[in-house]
């Protein structure tokens, strides 16, 4: 990676942020059209800094198999189950582009950014073993989650996740499910990984290179105004395509490109913390990713987990999230970010959500003004023979959760989720939110192609096909083609075992 501009002269493309999703869209646009020029600009001094580190995530690599949260529990008891399907088929891309890159020369072993971890849902009481049971019935209905296993038996729970079960009390209501299809990715390994095959391919990765502004100029190009974070030095590049892929930096920019189709939009940060431990003793009791039950009016980013994670050769045990607050939209970002991102056009927006969302307001006060005391007891209803002493509290990424106009009623709203802005006649492009994120960017940069390439997706076809079996496809609709995908990516990623 460079600090050196003068590569990036007028380029076709120019990428904005460091993280997987302009590594994915810059690995996408390798295999459709491998001779546009490519620049990217990451405005910290290494790749994968923000949102993408392993440590600023949960790396769970959503695929539906264990958050709750994705198949929600409608009145009459029933499960829907729509968006786990989604989100999996969306991952199930991930795989077989990741398949294809690695089958291509990516350089390193698969082991480097994915792992295979059991996947397990937990809850307690008799609702939520009622519904537990209706939402396995719901999922093993459907192909990809062919396999999932259900049990309400605590001597079974204490082979599944016996640090979730020791010292328990003995009558207490338990159920479970458990995919042993799920993993856990490094995307900070992985986004490396692909910036460095980039590199390889002619693509200009620039470090310490803060994109201060945006603008649209007469011939429709963008000016791309850069400034080197440390020499301070300002230029200016021209490019016939910008995508805005900076995490919580990408609201600021896309305001700043004026473009009809960031109105209304606005942003609330949210700063997430975990506890972590290295104890082996606990780690080696320990060897899944466990999701339960989000309290009673807690948002959908409150579910709490305990996952276990592979970063740098060392496992650890990660259980959260915590929420805290900062005004800042970046980890490395400024706390003008929140008051500096509110403009005519978002204000209605903003104080609608402050008005609608009090439950997430008191959410958020409760976590702020729990003592230490406070979250080891949230980490003993989940791991009742935890022991202080034994974990540590870490900081994650900030997560910048988008604030959008509800065109039906005219108000703001609060989306959990991702949002793609598409304007300039497909001639800019950026995402905003936070979860599932980094596990379908696969899929939200293919979007990107099909919406800004419109003419090009015809012939660009075939071999995305080649590079995604199952691109313009429904897995679910095709037990045959999931199987083959299946078999193909356990293969290639090395997840056999």
């Amino acid at each position: 990676m460079s600090t050196d501009l003068a590569p990036a002269t007028d380029p076709d493309v120019v990428l904005v942020g460091g993280g997987v999703m302009s590594a994915t869209l810059a690995s996408l646009l390798g295999v459709v059209a491998p001779d546009w020029s490519v620049t990217v600009f990451e405005s910290g001094p290494a790749v994968a800094g923000e949102s993408s580190g392993p440590w600023n995530n949960a790396g769970t690599g959503h695929a539906a198999l264990c958050e709750l949260n994705y198949t929600p529990a409608g009145p009459d008891g029933s499960v829907d189950v729509t968006k786990a399907v989604t989100i999996n088929e969306q991952f199930a891309v991930s795989r077989q582009f990741w398949s294809h890159l690695v089958r291509s020369g990516l350089t390193g072993s698969p082991k480097d950014f994915i792992t295979p971890v059991p996947h397990v849902s937990f809850v307690t009481g008799e609702a939520g073993r009622s519904y537990m049971r209706t939402r396995h019935a719901a999922m093993s209905a459907q192909p990809v989650f062919e396999g999932l296993e259900h049990t309400d038996d605590p001597a079974v729970l204490a082979e599944w996740v016996p640090l979730v079960m020791a010292g328990r009390p003995v009558d207490q209501v338990v159920a479970a499910t458990r995919s042993a299809a799920g993993t856990d990715v490094d995307f900070g390994s992985l986004t490396r990984l692909l910036f460095g095959a980039a590199e390889d391919r002619g693509v200009h990765v620039h470090v310490n290179q803060r994109v201060t502004d945006v603008g649209r100029r007469d011939d429709g190009r963008w000016s791309v105004t850069v400034r080197d974070t440390v020499s301070g030095e300002e230029r200016t590049v021209r490019t016939r395509f910008l995508f805005v892929g900076a995490g919580g930096g990408a609201l600021p920019l896309l305001q700043k490109a004026a473009i009809p189709e960031i109105r209304g939009f606005g942003g609330f940060p949210v700063s997430g913390m975990f506890l972590r431990t290295n104890s082996p003793e606990l780690v080696s009791a320990h060897q899944a990713k466990v999701y339960g039950q989000a309290a009673v009016g807690a948002p959908p980013m409150s579910v709490p987990h305990l996952d276990l994670r592979l970063i740098d050769g060392d496992h650890s045990l990660l259980f959260g999230p915590y929420a805290g607050f900062s005004p800042k939209f970046l980890k490395a970002g400024s706390v003008f970010d929140l008051p500096l991102s509110v403009k005519a056009n978002n204000l209605g927006s903003m104080l609608g959500v402050a008005r609608t969302e009090l439950a997430l307001t008191r959410y958020l006060i409760g976590e702020l003004l729990q003592s230490r005391r406070a979250r080891h007891e949230t980490l003993t209803a989940f791991v009742p023979l935890a022991e202080q002493a034994d974990w540590d509290m870490i900081t994650a990424g900030q997560r910048v959760q988008v604030i959008k106009r509800d065109p039906a009623t005219g108000r703001g709203v609060l989306q959990f989720g991702t949002e793609l802005v598409v304007g300039g006649e497909g001639t800019i492009a950026g995402l905003l939110g936070a979860s599932p994120g980094a596990s379908t960017a696969v899929s939200a940069m293919l979007t990107v192609l099909e919406r800004c390439f419109p003419d090009r997706i015809a012939a660009w076809r075939p071999t995305l096909q080649e590079a995604i079996p199952s691109y313009g496809r429904r897995l679910n609709d095709d037990p045959a083609l999931l199987a083959e995908v299946r078999a193909e990516t356990m293969q290639t990623l090395e997840l056999n075992g």
